[in-house]
């Protein structure tokens, strides 16, 4: 009897090893993705590349700020 356990749980045993194969691939890629994405949201140049006139206009507001103390 336990020669048909072990027969009948090899498949058993790689269906589970493929599975987490495939769930270590999946983490391993939705890491890589998050990792781009900090990356992304935290450069500073990516936040000028989408809205440069806003950040034109708060450096012309600081420069007159700057600008207002010192006289």
């Amino acid at each position: 009897m336990s020669a048909d356990r072990e027969v009948s749980g090899r498949p058993d045993a790689e269906k589970v090893r493929e599975e987490i194969e495939r769930a270590r691939e999946q983490v391993a890629s939705s890491a890589r993705a998050l990792r781009q994405q900090v990356a992304m949201r935290t450069d500073w140049r990516e936040w000028v590349r989408r809205q440069p006139y806003l950040w034109v206009a708060g450096a012309l507001a600081v420069g007159v700020l700057i600008g207002r103390r010192s006289d």
